[in-house]
């Protein structure tokens, strides 16, 4: 029996989540306000999700510890 539960980080739950093969999704910034400088092809690309880097993974899943 386990001895005690691992807490999600709160802000973590809330800006990534994990693809089946265990890879971190996120959102990609600068689509928030003060858009007219934006180009139209810009917000577009803006607007698909990304992927979180191999570099910072790991530590993104440790805030996440059960998905």
């Amino acid at each position: 029996m386990a001895k005690y539960k691992l807490k999600t980080k709160s802000s973590a739950k809330r800006r990534f989540s994990l693809t089946a093969s265990g890879k971190v999704k996120r959102k990609k910034a600068n689509l928030r306000h003060i858009l007219t400088k934006h180009s139209a092809n810009s917000k577009r690309k803006l607007r698909k999700g990304g992927l979180v880097s191999a570099a910072d993974t790991p530590n993104i899943k440790r805030m996440l510890p059960y998905g």
